[in-house]
C-alpha cells in the first residue's frame, strides 16, 4: 500500500503565494510526438512537437517544503551543500560528483542501491558561446520516462552496472537538480504536483539524441511524455534557489499502487525576475534508485 500522506494539504495552492507565467504544453490533437536533440555546437536547434502556451499560477513551495515528498507529490526540496565546483568538467563530475549524488540519494530515500548514470548542465549564456556539452534550459512541459521507456531503461542501467540481480526490485528514476550559481531568478524549474496529473494528460513522445559525428542517425533513442494542458494541474517552484539546495524530481516509479509515478516539469520565464539577476546555470544528475521491495 502507498505510504500514508503526511498532510492532505501538503501543497494546496490556496496556502501559497504565486507568480503567473506562460508554460508550454503540447498542442491539442497530438496523440504521438517526436523530439530530435542535436549537439549544442551542431548549429541545429532541438526539434520539438508543436506547442501552445497557457498562463498558469506557479506557487512558491518553500512554505510547505518540509511536507513535500516523492511518493505523494513527485518532488521534494532539500538543503545540501557541496564542495564540488567543476560542474563543466564531465570527467570530474563523474568521478567526484556522482559518488556524492549517490550517497545523498541513498540517505534521503533509504534505497537498497543507487546508480548515477547520466547528467546534464544547462546555461543559456554558456550555450550561446558554444561551450561543449552545455544546453539551454528546457521550456516545454515533459516527463523524462514513460510506461514503456521506464522498464526498458531500468534493464539497460542495471545490466550496464552489473546489477541485474536487482531486476525484481521496485525502482525509481529520480533526478537531482542543483543550481550551479544563484540565487535562481530568471528561469527556475516548475514542477507539476503528480496528484494533479491525469493519465490522459500524458502524450508518448519518442526522443532521438544525435552525436557530433553523425547528425543523421540517432546515437540513442528513448521515450518521454509531453504534457497536455489541464486546468487541474497544480504547479510549484522553489523561489530564489541557491547552490546549497537541491530539488529531487521523481520521473518514474515501477510500482503502480497510487504513489506518484510521473512528475512533469519545465523551466519557465519568471515574471518576478529582478533586473540585476545572475543568469541560471544548473546541473541535473539522473539516478536509478532501487528500493528493497520485490515487485
Amino acid at each position: 500500500m502507498p505510504p500514508k500522506s503526511v498532510s492532505t494539504r501538503a501543497a494546496e495552492s490556496d496556502e501559497l503565494s504565486a507568480v503567473h507565467a506562460r508554460l508550454s504544453y503540447i498542442a491539442p490533437g497530438i496523440d504521438r510526438a517526436e523530439v530530435r536533440v542535436y549537439p549544442p555546437n551542431s548549429g541545429l536547434a532541438t526539434v520539438r512537437p508543436e506547442s501552445v502556451q497557457h498562463v498558469v499560477a506557479i506557487h512558491d513551495a518553500r512554505p510547505v517544503a518540509d511536507r513535500l515528498n516523492l511518493d505523494e507529490h513527485g518532488f521534494a526540496l532539500h538543503s545540501h551543500r557541496t564542495a564540488f565546483t567543476d560542474f563543466y568538467d564531465d570527467a570530474a563530475v563523474q568521478e567526484r560528483y556522482y559518488p556524492e549524488v549517490r550517497d545523498t540519494m541513498q540517505a534521503i530515500t533509504g534505497a537498497l542501491a543507487v546508480i548515477v548514470f547520466d547528467h546534464n548542465v544547462r546555461s543559456a549564456v554558456r550555450a550561446a558561446r558554444g561551450e561543449p556539452g552545455v544546453r539551454v534550459p528546457v521550456d516545454q512541459a515533459h516527463n523524462d520516462y514513460t510506461e514503456e521507456s521506464g522498464p526498458k531503461r531500468k534493464r539497460e542501467i542495471l545490466d550496464a552496472a552489473g546489477r541485474s540481480d536487482l531486476a525484481d526490485r521496485r525502482v525509481l528514476f529520480v533526478n537531482l537538480w542543483r543550481p550551479i550559481v544563484g540565487p535562481v531568478f530568471d528561469n527556475p524549474l516548475a514542477l507539476c504536483d503528480a496528484r494533479s496529473v491525469s493519465p490522459d494528460d500524458l502524450v508518448a513522445t519518442d526522443i532521438h539524441h544525435f552525436g557530433e559525428g553523425d547528425l543523421a542517425t540517432p546515437r540513442h533513442s528513448g521515450q518521454i511524455y509531453s504534457l497536455r494542458h489541464n486546468p487541474a494541474h497544480r504547479w510549484f517552484y522553489a523561489s530564489a534557489m541557491r547552490p546549497d539546495e537541491v530539488l529531487l524530481l521523481k520521473c518514474y516509479d515501477s510500482r503502480a499502487d497510487g504513489r506518484a509515478r510521473f512528475m512533469p516539469h519545465t523551466g519557465f520565464r519568471n515574471p518576478a525576475c529582478p533586473t540585476d539577476f545572475v543568469p541560471r546555470e544548473s546541473i541535473e544528475a539522473r539516478t536509478l534508485v532501487v528500493i528493497d521491495e520485490r515487485l
